[in-house]
């Protein structure tokens, strides 16, 4: 067999839309400038498939900047990894920035949020450690799991019975650390890790603990600082990482932690040592976007607004919405043909409204998952008009909402994988 025969196949990830050569399911074709509404086949959609949460994608103010930014330096500066030519005293004036925001001693930046998870976990982790990981983490922690080459164990997903019976385990014949490793806001489903246990457990059994809270990260908490903020356990938290593709809308990572373990990091993550600097534009937008983070509270209570209006509106038609404390907002629908499933994207879309779906293994077989976004951008008339659609959907295809309920209840949580 050739290497490659694979290739010529349907299998893989998304392999019949793949062998299709589809771009409406997978890789649709937007207009690449983003916010509440984006033009998509030749007309404005209403989008709601973004992480654009606080709205800063439209913001005039960081264009720019990132403008200004571009002409004083190009687009590739600084040239060279942070280690050898790329570091520069704004790099450097940034971490710190970015450690007293986080409540951190110290940060280090990353090129990307995914990068900031694979370098962090595979710095801190060898041969002789443990990892356990939360069963629906996301796929950067499972690469990364791998790139250390930990052991490591799943515990069920939000269980913490299950994540103390793995502690209880690894204390048995301990050889070197634990790393606990979840997310802090899921972003598929939304709904948010039990933190202040996740905590008490961790110091129980004396193990450190990693969050990647990509979507709670100036998104959640009174005051935008995270799951931790929002169960009052963010010191408790060992290494915590965010991104900027989210509620920053722009491109990097930065992980928090004590300074000699930041330090070990930024010299022992590959994805750090052998990864060009973060350029300059980056750098100088990202400064200025933390400060509307920080301080513009609107933004957040805004986001909460169209996302209270949202769900209100969909579960008064009868939809499913997933009970969660963020703003992520899962539609739930039950199907017996993926082309039920098709259909409804497809006349969403039709009506101006843009949603993307996701099915199994991220929800229970036989259910649909319509993750939406509200953010600080969106209008009431873009909420009203998007709940005006989904009743039509529901009425043209005469859609058992009712259904759903009885697929999650008989839906059962798949066993843990072992190592």
């Amino acid at each position: 067999m050739d290497l490659f025969d694979k290739c010529k196949t349907d299998g893989g990830y998304f392999g019949m839309l793949r062998a299709a050569n589809d771009f409406f399911f997978v890789r649709p074709i937007l207009d690449p400038k983003p916010g509440r509404e984006m033009i998509y086949q030749g007309k404005k959609v209403i989008q709601w498939s973004i992480n654009n949460y606080l709205g800063l994608a439209e913001n005039e103010e960081l264009r720019a900047i990132a403008v200004e930014a571009a002409r004083t330096y190009g687009p590739g500066a600084p040239m060279g990894a942070r280690m050898m030519t790329g570091n520069t005293e704004k790099h450097i004036a940034l971490e710190k920035k970015f450690a007293a925001y986080l409540g951190k001693e110290a940060a280090v930046l990353f090129n990307y949020g995914y990068m900031g998870v694979l370098g962090t976990i595979q710095a801190l982790c060898g041969p002789n450690d443990l990892i356990l990981i939360d069963k629906l983490a996301h796929a950067s922690m499972v690469d990364a799991m791998f790139m250390s080459r930990a052991k490591f164990r799943v515990w069920k997903h939000n269980d913490m019975d299950s994540l103390e019976l793995h502690l209880q385990r690894a204390d048995k014949d301990r050889k070197g650390g634990v790393l606990v490793v979840t997310e802090g806001v899921f972003g598929m489903t939304g709904d948010v890790a039990p933190m202040a246990d996740i905590c008490a457990l961790k110091d129980k059994y004396g193990a450190r603990l990693f969050v990647d809270d990509a979507h709670g990260f100036g998104v959640v908490g009174p005051t935008g600082h995270g799951t931790g903020e929002l169960h009052a356990c963010h010191d408790k938290i060992d290494v915590y990482l965010g991104t900027f593709a989210k509620a920053f809308a722009a491109i990097g990572g930065v992980a928090g932690g004590p300074k000699e373990v930041m330090e070990w990091v930024r010299f022992n993550a590959r994805t750090q040592v052998f990864a060009k600097s973060l350029p300059m534009i980056y750098v100088e937008v990202i400064s200025r976007a933390l400060d509307f983070v920080a301080q513009d509270h609107w933004r957040r209570e805004r986001m909460w607004e169209v996302n209270r209006k949202l769900k209100d509106g969909l579960r008064a038609l009868g939809y499913m919405v997933g009970e969660v404390p963020s703003p992520v907002t899962p539609v739930f629908i039950h199907y017996k043909d993926m082309q039920i499933a098709m259909a409804i994207i497809q006349k969403m879309r039709e009506q101006g409204i843009f949603i993307t779906g996701v099915i199994y293994p991220v929800v229970p077989k036989d259910i649909v998952l319509f993750r939406m976004i509200p953010t600080a951008s969106h209008t009431d008339e873009d909420v009203v008009r998007t709940i005006a659609a989904y009743k039509k959907v529901r009425d043209d295809l005469h859609l058992d909402l009712d259904a759903v309920k009885a697929a999650f209840a008989r839906a059962k949580q798949p066993d843990e994988p072992e190592a």
